[in-house]
């Protein structure tokens, strides 16, 4: 994954899982991950789960505006209330500006 600019935004999403119709959750998380990427200002993602249910989804847009757009974009705003009737027992969003982006990893130089 590339870095991310200081100025970028971060949206933080830590949610539980009710564990109904993974399927069709499943399909809905890869159709908007296929949708954010074709959105102006998508920079990328992560997203990790544990066996309990409870999972972080994070992100990352250029700038506010950008990830305001895809709040609004039609489709996520159906999958969201979809979410809220059948796959969520709750969720917490956290949107941050980023301050600094620094990775390392092994055999690599610092960067």
């Amino acid at each position: 994954m590339n870095m991310f600019p200081p100025g970028a935004i971060a949206v933080i999403f830590v949610n539980r899982r009710t564990g109904a119709d993974e399927a069709g959750y499943q399909a809905a998380a890869a159709a908007m991950e296929a949708e954010a990427v074709r959105q102006p200002g998508y920079l990328g993602i992560h997203s990790v789960r544990a066996a309990d249910g409870e999972g972080i989804t994070i992100s990352y847009w250029t700038h506010e505006e950008a990830a305001a757009r895809w709040r609004a974009h039609a489709g996520h705003s159906k999958v969201r209330e979809q979410g809220r009737a059948d796959w969520y027992d709750h969720y917490h969003l956290i949107v941050a500006g980023i301050i600094r982006d620094h990775r390392w990893e092994r055999g690599a130089q610092d960067r």
